[in-house]
């Protein structure tokens, strides 16, 4: 439950951001034009007329199935970010955690304050996503806002799950280790660029256990107005139980870290 303390840390990300908006402003912009551009349009033309591939994705065109499948992915990556450097730094780079809970902010506080801060900034990067989507007649918009709802859930969710671990680690080096093994594996098999049953068959059971997989069939169903591979109520299950075991363990290693 959010304490008046953790909106406080929020209210402390909003006003150190009005120094840094501007970058992060053209980066969501920037993003999602050269991805649906070069892998929607580009090679969504060579997708569309190959037939075969076309008919896999069951959708009016590549681009409009690949779109909401990045959406998902691309606010998976945001919470990811959010889940590791910044709480990196606070540990270990600056310090300013373990000051903070010198003061009347606890250990939890920090840990919730700082998730209310990144779904904010997801959400926000989603309807930027939306809209140039939108632009580029990859979804309507009313679709395109109604879509952002999981993908934004997905990258919460994976925003609690990296703060939980990350806040344990003493070393840099495991950032890199979580991009490399971990982020992008997710990014690219998840269901963002080809449907995961041309997978090899001993891999699709592992994705199926994944959230972003779960977020990206749930965003493309709201995109595209299909039914998800299974049933909603189960997609969003297995996104909003990793959400609670997240928020849980997070508290615990946070204060965990903090206290000693």
């Amino acid at each position: 439950m959010t304490t008046p303390i953790a909106l406080r840390v929020l209210e402390g990300h909003a006003r150190a951001y009005r120094h840094t908006w501007r970058g992060t402003t053209v980066g969501a912009l920037v993003r999602p034009v050269l991805f649906l551009a070069a892998i929607g349009v580009g090679l969504g033309t060579l997708v569309d007329e190959g037939g075969t591939a076309s008919r896999a994705i069951e959708a009016p065109s590549y681009l409009a199935w690949f779109a909401p499948g990045l959406l998902a992915a691309s606010l998976m990556q945001a919470g990811a970010s959010d889940g590791m450097f910044p709480i990196m730094a606070g540990m270990r780079w600056i310090g300013t955690y373990k000051s903070a809970v010198n003061s009347p902010v606890r250990p939890r506080d920090l840990f919730l304050g700082n998730l209310l801060w990144s779904s904010a900034r997801i959400a926000t990067i989603g309807v930027v996503f939306a809209v140039v989507a939108a632009a580029f007649g990859a979804m309507p918009l009313e679709r395109g806002a109604l879509a952002v709802l999981p993908a934004a859930l997905t990258g919460v969710v994976t925003c609690a799950a990296m703060s939980a671990f990350i806040v344990t680690r003493d070393s840099p080096q495991v950032l890199a280790g979580m991009n490399r093994f971990l982020i992008v594996p997710l990014f690219l098999f998840s269901g963002t660029f080809f449907p995961v049953d041309q997978l090899p068959d001993a891999v699709q059971p592992v994705v199926y256990l994944v959230p972003l997989w779960h977020g990206v069939e749930l965003t493309r169903s709201l995109a595209l107005g299909t039914e998800p591979a299974l049933a909603w109520p189960l997609h969003l299950g297995v996104v909003v139980a990793v959400g609670a075991l997240a928020l849980a363990v997070g508290a615990t290693t946070f204060s965990r870290m903090l206290r000693r």
